[in-house]
């Protein structure tokens, strides 16, 4: 079974790795990294346990790996 990560968890990971926050609307909130290309990332918010599936969809928006996420 995958580990499970939190929305704060994910949250503080892209603000480490350079996202900075840019709306909300309702549960979901926007962070973007400006670049080439920029990155915008959608994250349900305030969530105990994101779904795995979730989870791996944030991290194709956000061009990271599993082991850049976790920081292997």
């Amino acid at each position: 079974m995958p580990k499970l990560y939190s929305s704060r968890k994910i949250l503080g990971v892209l603000e480490k790795k350079g996202f900075i926050f840019v709306s909300q609307r309702g549960s979901h909130v926007k962070y973007r990294k400006d670049g080439d290309p920029t990155l915008t990332v959608i994250i349900p918010a305030k969530r105990k346990e994101i779904p795995h599936g979730t989870f791996r969809s944030i991290l194709r928006q956000a061009n990271l790996t599993e082991d850049e996420f976790v920081g292997k």
